[in-house]
C-alpha cells in the first residue's frame, strides 16, 4: 500500500465528512448490530488488506458512526464539531508525545500549565493547581484520592485502614462515578452518602448537616462532600454557598463536579449558577461537554498547589524523571504515567474563539434550552416534567387512547433514533420516563430547537395512528 495515496486519499474523505455535516444529514444510518458486524467485517486475517479495502473501511466507518456534531444529535452531554480543536487533535496524535516530562512535549506543557492557570482564574483558585486526566470520573476519583491523603497523609504508605470508618456525601442525583472512586479507593460504595435533593435536583444543606451529624454519631468520620454543578438528568447546580459553610463548619474537603456544567463559569450571564465556586478545595472541568472539544478533555483542578504531587509516593525513576530546573515535569503530579496530550486542542480553540467568543457560546446554548422549555410550555400534548435549570429539558409526550406514557415515549425516542432524524436520550424521574434533550452544541439555532420537535411531535402522531389502526382491526 502507498500511504502517500492512503493519506492524499484520507484526507479528502475527512474534508468531505467535515463539509457534509450539516443537517440534511441524517445523525445515525441505523443498522442492528447483526446486520453491521456482516457490513463491517471486523475480525482481523492473517495477511494485511490492499489499498482499496483500506479505503473501504473509512468509507464504511464514517458511514455508520455516530454523527454527534450534527445538530440533531440532542442525545449526550456533548455534542457538535470544533474545527480548531480538530486541528489541534490531529496536531498532537501526528506529533505523539506523552505529557510525562518537558523534555518529550515541551512546547504541550508549557501549554497545559497555561490551560490549567486559565482555568483556575475562572475558578477563583489564584494558587491554585491542576492536570488534565481521562474524563470527569477520574477527575473526582482523583479529588476523593487527594481529600484522603489529606485527611490521612500515611494512607499513601500504609494503605486505608478500615477503622477509620471515611465517609463520603453527595447529591442523590450526583454521578454514579463518586461510588466507583470509594470502591477503588478502599472506602466502599456503601460509605457513599446519598444526600435528599429537592423537587429542582438541588442537594438540601439542612439534609447535609443532618448526614454529617447522624454520621459523626454513628462513629464514621465524615471527609468528603460533592457538589454538583448540573445533574446528569435535570442540569440542576447544588447551593455551593451554602454547603461551603456546612463543610467549612466540620472541616471536610468540598469538591465540585462540573463534569458536565462547570463550562457556566465562562459566561458572565449565567456563572451565578456556580456562585461560592472559589470556596472549593477541588473542581472537576470538562471542556469536551459544552466547549466541543473532542473526546477526551477533561482537568481536574485543586484549590492548593502542591497537593497532587502529594499523591504520589514514589518519584525515584531516574529513566523517567531527570532533575532539572527547566520547568516542573507534569508527570509528578499525575497518577498517568504515559498521558495523551489534551490541552492542545482546547488551547486552538480557546484561542480562535477567544473568551468572549465562548462566553457567547453559553449564553447562546441556554437560550436553545430556554426555547424548547417555551415550546413545550405551550404544546397541549407535551408536558415539562420539571422546571428547566439549565442546558436540560425534561419533558414527554402525553399520549391519548389511555396509552401507558412511558412505553409510549420510549417508543417516539426508538422511533426517530432508528430513522436517523434525531436523537435525543432519557431518564426516570421516580417511576415516569423523561425525555432529556440537552442543548450542548454551540452552533444550535432556534430553527434546530423547532426542528427537533417537529420530527418529535410526527412521530409521536404516526405512532398514534399505528395505535388507532391497530386498535380497530382487533375490534
Amino acid at each position: 500500500m502507498s500511504q502517500e495515496r492512503i493519506l492524499s486519499a484520507s484526507f479528502g474523505k475527512i474534508l468531505h465528512y467535515i463539509r457534509e455535516k450539516d443537517d440534511e444529514q441524517p445523525v445515525v444510518n441505523y443498522r442492528n448490530p447483526s446486520s453491521l458486524q456482516q457490513i463491517l467485517k471486523a475480525s482481523v486475517g492473517d495477511e494485511p488488506v490492499g489499498e482499496e479495502e483500506f479505503l473501504k473501511m473509512m468509507d464504511q466507518y464514517l458511514e455508520f458512526a455516530v454523527k454527534t456534531g450534527n445538530k440533531q444529535f440532542l442525545n449526550q452531554l456533548y455534542s457538535g464539531f470544533n474545527l480548531p480543536a480538530f486541528i489541534g487533535d490531529m496536531l498532537t496524535t501526528l506529533t505523539n508525545t506523552s505529557m510525562y516530562t518537558y523534555e518529550v512535549a515541551p512546547a504541550a506543557t508549557i501549554i497545559e500549565k497555561e490551560m490549567i492557570a486559565l482555568m483556575n482564574s475562572y475558578a477563583g483558585y489564584p494558587d491554585g493547581d491542576g492536570i488534565f486526566l481521562t474524563g470527569g470520573s477520574n477527575g473526582n476519583l482523583v479529588a476523593m484520592f487527594t481529600a484522603r491523603n489529606q485527611m490521612l497523609p500515611e494512607s499513601r504508605f500504609h494503605g486505608y485502614d478500615r477503622t477509620e470508618n471515611l465517609v463520603v456525601f453527595i447529591n442523590e442525583q450526583a454521578h454514579y462515578s463518586f461510588e466507583t472512586a470509594a470502591n477503588l479507593l478502599g472506602i466502599g460504595a456503601k460509605n457513599v452518602i446519598k444526600v435528599k435533593a429537592g423537587p429542582d435536583g438541588r442537594m438540601i444543606p439542612n439534609e447535609l448537616e443532618q448526614s454529617i451529624e447522624q454520621a459523626i454519631q454513628n462513629g464514621q468520620k465524615p471527609f468528603f462532600v460533592a457538589v454538583t454543578c448540573a445533574t446528569t438528568l435535570l442540569g440542576a447546580y447544588d447551593p455551593i454557598d451554602e454547603i461551603a459553610e456546612i463543610t467549612g463548619k466540620y472541616g471536610l474537603w468540598l469538591h465540585a463536579d462540573g463534569a458536565f456544567g462547570g463550562s457556566i463559569i465562562l459566561s458572565n450571564k449565567h456563572r451565578h449558577l456556580m456562585k461560592g465556586i472559589e470556596k472549593t478545595d477541588s473542581f472537576v472541568w470538562n471542556p469536551h461537554k459544552l466547549m466541543n472539544i473532542p473526546l477526551v478533555c477533561s482537568a481536574l483542578l485543586v484549590k492548593q498547589k502542591g497537593m497532587l504531587q502529594h499523591n504520589i509516593t514514589d518519584l525515584n525513576t531516574d529513566y523517567i524523571f531527570h532533575d532539572s530546573e527547566e520547568v516542573e515535569d507534569l508527570g509528578k503530579k499525575s497518577i498517568q504515567c504515559g498521558r495523551h496530550v489534551d490541552a492542545v486542542k482546547l488551547w486552538f480553540a480557546w484561542k480562535y474563539f477567544g473568551k468572549k467568543g465562548y462566553a457567547r457560546c453559553m449564553d447562546n446554548l441556554i437560550e436553545m434550552a430556554n426555547h424548547a422549555e417555551e415550546i413545550i410550555n405551550n404544546h397541549p400534548r407535551l408536558e415539562l416534567m420539571a422546571p428547566r435549570q439549565s442546558f436540560s429539558v425534561c419533558f414527554h409526550y402525553v399520549p391519548e387512547n389511555g396509552e401507558n406514557p412511558n412505553e409510549f415515549n420510549l417508543a417516539i425516542r426508538e422511533k426517530l433514533r432508528k430513522s436517523g432524524h434525531s436523537i435525543v436520550n432519557y431518564g426516570y424521574m421516580g417511576k415516569e420516563l423523561t425525555i432529556r434533550l440537552v442543548a450542548a452544541n454551540g452552533e444550535l439555532q432556534t430553527k434546530d430547537i423547532e426542528q427537533f420537535i417537529e420530527y418529535f411531535l410526527k412521530t409521536a402522531q404516526s405512532l398514534e395512528k399505528h395505535q388507532i389502526i391497530a386498535h380497530e382491526l382487533e375490534t
